[in-house]
């Protein structure tokens, strides 16, 4: 038996106070396809930057060909053969599609491997070739994406790890995008393929394994998988798969037995206040309070109703209504004088030119006139209508 290109074991890691992974373990043939599982949150991408180095471990052992990786940093175990395409588009946007694989392919084959490089990439991605002289930024989503994983074609890793191939991307562009991975896996790499589409990863593996809070729920083969996944996952299921989890999503059951309802709790015995402190006025007691109107009792039939005049009796006349005049009569509306006009220039009793009158706050002085009286004809007569014969 061929030793595995990647091994797993008993690995935890954390972001800060934050566990991510627990005790996961995890083996990868060297010719190989793992399809990596899990709901979101579940540590799937966690998983693949501890993998490449790019997460620390805070417990377990990280093996590349046989090889303790553990502490190694992420440029080492890149140099051993294992590749990350992580979630998202690396590309250069200012550069064309042509740099953007030459600048990848320059460090790992040197000048004289890059024209067989592009060619490779070309062939696996027909769509590159057309769009050599393009600037990568304005590519569309999916031909970024397939410009990201041409980048590993240079040179076949022994471990290529894919976060998320086909998020954002159309069908007709993931179908091309697995159709890279084929090819990139038919010269000798294994893969562990990071994915949320079951079905997209399970048609090219050959051994999945399901993420659930962080550890391994399941692990078997790719064939085994989707009835499992799914018993699994809808289930609620904890990550050893063996009782509910604690957010409530596990099997409810047929019959609920009913809640019992608690009696309501006596209401506190009122106590007597307490005595009033020397000099202090005696507490107001509490005014009794209103009780429910009660309704009359029942007449019996053939009976008039309470304060309705006796059969026979004499009706009571109308009260009369007051006289129009005389005693008693309203009072007349009387006419209301007009105002008193403001004296002007040359009516008696008015000042003189330019002399001031002499009142206080008299704003006169010499050379000016007083204003314009503040009168309206609407307040010269004001008559209310009065009645006939009205004094």
């Amino acid at each position: 038996m061929s030793t595995p290109v990647f091994e797993m074991e008993d690995v935890s890691a954390s972001y800060s106070t934050y566990r991510a992974l627990f005790g996961v373990s995890l083996t990868i043939p060297s010719d190989g396809i793992v399809a990596l599982l899990g709901s979101n949150g579940a540590g799937k991408s966690t998983l693949a930057r501890v993998a490449t180095g790019l997460v620390p471990v805070s417990s377990g052992t990280i093996r590349v060909s046989g090889q303790d990786v553990t502490r190694y940093p992420a440029h080492r175990i890149a140099r051993m053969g294992v590749t990350h395409v992580p979630e998202g588009r690396a590309v250069f946007s200012s550069l064309t599609v042509e740099e953007n694989l030459t600048v990848s392919f320059l460090k790992r084959v040197g000048r004289g491997g890059i024209g067989a490089a592009l060619e490779r990439a070309y062939q696996a991605f027909p769509v590159l070739a057309e769009r050599r002289r393009q600037l990568g930024g304005t590519l569309s989503g999916g031909q970024q994406r397939i410009l990201s994983l041409a980048k590993v074609l240079a040179v076949a890793p022994k471990l290529l790890v894919v976060d998320e191939l086909s998020l954002g991307l159309a069908p007709v562009v993931v179908d091309q995008v697995y159709d890279g991975l084929v090819a990139i896996h038919q010269q000798g790499c294994a893969l562990l393929v990071v994915e949320q589409q079951v079905d997209r990863a399970l048609a090219i593996a050959d051994h999945a394994v399901l993420l659930v809070k962080g550890a391994v729920a399941w692990e078997g083969p790719a064939r085994d998988a989707k009835p499992v996944l799914e018993a699994q996952m809808l289930s609620g299921v904890s990550s050893n798969g063996a009782a509910p989890s604690a957010n409530g999503a596990g099997p409810v059951p047929s019959v609920v037995a009913p809640l019992a309802v608690a009696a309501a709790p006596a209401p506190p015995p009122v106590s007597a206040p307490p005595p009033p402190h020397p000099g202090m006025p005696a507490a107001v007691p509490p005014a009794t309070p209103r009780s429910a109107p009660v309704a009359p009792p029942p007449r019996a039939p053939g009976t008039a109703p309470v304060g309705a005049p006796m059969p026979g009796a004499p009706v009571p006349p109308p009260p009369p209504a007051p006289p129009a005049f005389g005693v008693g009569a309203a009072p007349p509306v009387q006419a209301v004088p007009p105002r008193a006009p403001v004296p002007t220039q040359g009516a008696p009793g008015a000042p003189a030119p330019g002399v001031s009158n002499g009142a206080p706050g008299s704003h006169l002085q010499n050379g000016q006139h007083p204003p314009e009286p503040d009168t309206h004809p609407a307040d010269l007569w004001v008559v209310w209508p009065t009645r006939p014969g009205a004094p």
